[in-house]
């Protein structure tokens, strides 16, 4: 690239997603073009690597700060936080008898016949949470006024405890919240500079225990993302990159950086996000309506469902569970987040997963994860324990030197020393062995993330395309479609950097909601339609902190919670209609469908109520379809490849993408590119697409099942 280019053609637009292992880092330019950077993430300070790999790509190019137009971010700090138990010192403030709100939770365990289960402890402990005096009724009438001398008396205990963050969340605030917003229009008086939530800003919604969960969440996180983004903002204003920072958030939207700080409960599921968005923009361009996105990184593997053409969105997500297989029945193991999350399945199952035998002289493969620092030992970063990248290596399915176009060395001989240590020896069994082992017990584990999102909810896994990215993703994704039945794996461009991609596809959008209880059969839909207006009439206010310019244009979507009469949770399904149709027969029917497809039954005869109205403004951003990317690689020599005991070692192929054809070719196979490896075993063939993707498919498979 020549920094004497016209500027215009040169403007770029960054991706930039933190793994547990590497920072992706893709400069997209307005032709559509794009380069990619794979950095090491830095644990101390993860702003530092995406600054560190920003400014030496400009460097590289001989281009000037000026020539970027934005950074787009996605981030698992907050996620981090709450799993680690280190967000802040934060306070409770709701009604006086409601402080064990958090303690009660539902009641729901996740393992029924366990007696060893214990509930994750409160964010806030009891010491910390305080009552007021006051009490609305759940339709907003007034059963007892605030007492203000309750309110001076919880706001000295405030004084005394010293928070770092305060969350506030009053009984049915949701139905009236008159008596939240003088308690919380208090605390910020005599806090001034203290961080604190209302949960009428932040979910006013019914349920106390989800609604309570949720504030308490971005309160806990709240002034560690805000710090995190402050830092970003410096370091890049340092380098004089100043330019809009946009935040992916769970539901595959983006927002701004200062929504991102005022509500940080809605960037829990940043990273995760951002691949099922790209899936889902690449699944739309290849014709393709249902399939799996599996995303395999360097700590864990996700699983999410794209069906009938669309994401699929969850309210009912835990966050500080540790592994999440995703079920809206078993629930119990983290904090309630009742806010719109795409639902994905996860695993502690990733390149960096350690190696080990557990008392029973069993072979297990993670949850814990050797991370970026000090990684696998075939990295040579200080690591000794062996991982799923090494046994990958051991295989010979990953480069025995080096990968990442040549600035990430591998030692192949560290990796066989880890997993003799780890493996072999306690086995009785040889170094090979031990290392198909590992890469089998992997692989059967993230089987449990797709199944999770497919046969655990009554879908047939075989009736879906694989698509397959991440760094460790195609290594893994053609044994575990044929183990599941899948016939058709896709392996998209740049697969390991795919996440970063979407979010530079993802669109601006930011959700509103409201309780509103109702019958459909004994209400008119001008009621349904009028809530809708003034739910976005007055989200519009809300939508001017944004900073949004006046020429920037969006649109509403409309979606509906409901559930039969007496259930205990409701399905959301969407509540958009032309002027002329039935709403509430459709919204009503839409419900049905969908319980059925859930559930495997539709109870028609049953009476069924509107629990709540959401509504999204999604903004009409031109958004730039990556083109594949050829980033040049060294000729490789066929090497040896292990395939288990019945094929044993066989020579093997080595090739760059663009040496696939159009024409389906026989595995074995590997295909080398600067961010990723694909595997094409024995059984399965491959081509390349008009798009440049990898298409398998598992021949001894059979395509015309009943």
């Amino acid at each position: 690239m020549n920094s004497a280019k016209p500027r215009a053609s040169l403007q770029l637009r960054v991706g930039a997603d933190i793994g547990g292992t590497f920072t992706d880092l893709v400069f997209l330019r307005s032709d559509g073009q794009y380069s990619v950077r794979k950095v090491s993430t830095t644990m101390d300070d993860f702003s530092k690597g995406i600054v560190d790999g920003l400014t030496a790509f400009l460097s590289d190019e001989e281009l000037t700060p000026d020539f970027v137009s934005e950074i787009v971010h996605g981030t698992t700090i907050a996620t981090n936080a709450i799993l680690e138990n280190k967000g802040v010192r934060t306070a409770l403030v709701t009604t006086k008898g409601f402080r064990d709100v958090l303690e009660f939770r539902r009641l729901r365990f996740p393992d029924l016949f366990s007696l060893d289960y214990t509930p994750p402890k409160p964010l806030v402990p009891r010491r910390r949470r305080f009552g007021v005096d006051e009490r609305m009724m759940h339709d907003g009438s007034i059963r007892r006024p605030l007492d203000e001398t309750s309110l001076d008396c919880v706001l000295n205990d405030l004084e005394e405890a010293k928070p770092d963050a305060i969350a506030i969340c009053l009984l049915h605030s949701y139905a009236n919240p008159d008596h939240e917003q003088r308690v919380t229009e208090a605390v910020r008086d005599r806090f001034p500079d203290i961080y604190v939530s209302a949960s009428i800003d932040v979910l006013p919604e019914i349920r106390e225990y989800e609604r309570t969960s949720t504030t308490v969440i971005n309160s806990y996180i709240g002034p560690i993302v805000d710090s995190y983004l402050k830092s970003m903002r410096l370091r890049l204003d340092s380098e004089n990159v100043r330019v809009p920072i946009s935040i992916m958030q769970s539901n595959g939207g983006v927002m701004s950086y200062a929504a991102a700080r005022r509500t940080p409960s809605r960037i829990i599921e940043s990273g995760p996000a951002a691949g099922v968005v790209e899936a889902h923009q690449l699944s739309k361009r290849l014709g393709l309506k249902d399939v799996i996105t599996f995303d395999m990184g360097g700590t864990t593997a996700k699983a999410s469902l794209i069906e009938d053409g669309e994401r699929n969105l969850t309210t009912e997500h835990e966050v500080g569970a540790g592994i999440q297989l995703s079920s809206r029945l078993v629930k119990g193991r983290g904090h309630a987040l009742k806010l719109p999350v795409i639902d994905i399945a996860e695993v502690g199952a990733g390149g960096g997963s350690i190696v080990r035998i557990d008392p029973g002289g069993a072979l297990r493969v993670g949850p814990e994860s050797a991370g970026a620092d000090p990684g696998p030992a075939c990295y040579r970063q200080g690591g000794t324990d062996a991982t799923v990248t090494d046994a990958n290596v051991v295989l010979g399915y990953i480069n025995p030197t080096a990968i990442a176009g040549g600035t990430v060395d591998v030692d192949l001989e560290a990796a066989r020393e880890a997993l003799d240590r780890s493996a072999a020896k306690q086995l009785g069994i040889d170094t090979t062995d031990a290392a198909y082992g590992v890469y089998a017990v992997a692989n059967t584990t993230m089987i449990r993330a797709i199944k999770s999102v497919t046969t655990f909810r009554g879908r047939d896994p075989r009736d879906f395309t694989l698509m397959a990215f991440g760094g460790s993703g195609p290594v893994h994704a053609a044994l575990i479609a044929r183990s599941l039945g899948i016939r058709q794996i896709i392996v998209p461009g740049s697969p390991g950097v795919f996440s970063a991609l979407g979010l530079l596809e993802a669109l601006p959008e930011y959700g509103f909601s409201r309780t509103l209880i109702a019958d459909p059969a004994q209400v008119s839909a001008d009621v349904i339609i009028d809530a809708f207006d003034q739910l976005e009439s007055s989200s519009l206010e809300r939508l001017k902190d944004e900073a949004l310019n006046e020429a920037i244009t969006g649109s509403w979507s409309r979606t509906a919670d409901l559930r039969y009469r007496g259930q205990a949770y409701e399905l959301t399904v969407t509540a958009d209609t032309g002027p002329n149709d039935d709403l509430l027969g459709m919204i009503v029917e839409r419900f049905h469908q969908e319980h059925e497809r859930t559930y495997g039954r539709r109870a028609s005869d049953e009476p069924v109520d509107l629990i709540t109205i959401r509504s999204t403004y999604r903004i009409d951003a031109e958004r730039i379809v990556p083109e594949s990317v050829n980033i040049p690689q060294e000729q490789q020599q066929p090497r040896q490849a292990y395939f288990g005991r019945e094929q044993g070692w066989m020579l093997t192929p080595v090739i760059t993408r663009e040496e696939l054809t159009r024409s389906f070719r026989s595995g074995p196979l590997i295909v080398e590119e600067y961010d990723s490896t694909t595997l094409i075993p024995p059984g399965t063939d491959a081509r390349i697409d008009e798009q440049g993707n990898i298409t398998m498919i598992n021949t001894d498979l059979d395509a015309n099942r009943d």
